[in-house]
């Protein structure tokens, strides 16, 4: 079993608290990433990877977009989260792995695509943790960073400010994302959306 960080560990225990509620405290995101996930441009066949998936809000818009043929998964670090996953239902539009997104069981050019919701606040090391999602993606696939809000809207509901280290600014995210293997392709940032879109590069 690999060593668990303080990093992982701080992460398991803010959405371990939140897991069982986490659904009812956000009911109405769900239009939200399902126009996100229409912006991935699946296709039917197409495998994809929610990483850092959570209570699986993804899952059923990503089955969608990829039919009975596609493949599916969702993997977290946290088992409580994927406990509300299941709960819900979720874990029949996908198969939920316990899994750490830096260290990934799947074979580099496996997806197609890597939808992450909420994702890039919580890796402990962004590049290193962007470029393993790089390797298991085929180049020319699609990854999709989204927040159901944007970065000014999430700082309000937490109390606080945008700093300029904010990797979710275009200004950091944009070189963040090209030397972890991705060239980026659209970013959007308003109250009711954030999402940034990058390419894997050859």
């Amino acid at each position: 079993m690999r060593y668990m960080s303080d990093d992982h560990t701080h992460v398991q225990e803010f959405f371990a608290a939140r897991a069982a509620d986490w659904d009812s405290r956000f009911p109405d995101d769900g239009p939200a990433y399902t126009a996100a996930v229409a912006e991935l441009g699946l296709r039917e066949g197409d495998r994809v990877l929610d990483a850092g998936c959570g209570t699986g809000r993804a899952l059923p818009p990503l089955r969608a977009a990829v039919g009975a043929s596609g493949v599916v998964v969702g993997a977290d670090l946290t088992p409580a989260m994927l406990q509300a996953a299941v709960r819900a239902g979720r874990d029949r539009d996908g198969r939920l792995l316990l899994a750490d997104v830096a260290a990934l069981p799947v074979r580099s050019g496996a997806l197609d695509a890597v939808f992450a919701a909420g994702l890039i606040a919580h890796l402990p090391r962004p590049a290193e943790n962007l470029r393993e999602l790089a390797r298991v993606v085929r180049p020319g696939g699609v990854l999709a960073l989204f927040h159901p809000i944007g970065r000014a809207a999430l700082a309000a509901r937490q109390g606080r400010q945008i700093t300029p280290d904010d990797l979710r600014a275009e200004s950091n995210l944009r070189p963040l994302l090209a030397a972890s293997g991705w060239r980026m392709t659209s970013y959007v940032d308003r109250d009711d959306r954030f999402l940034a879109l990058a390419v894997r590069a050859d």
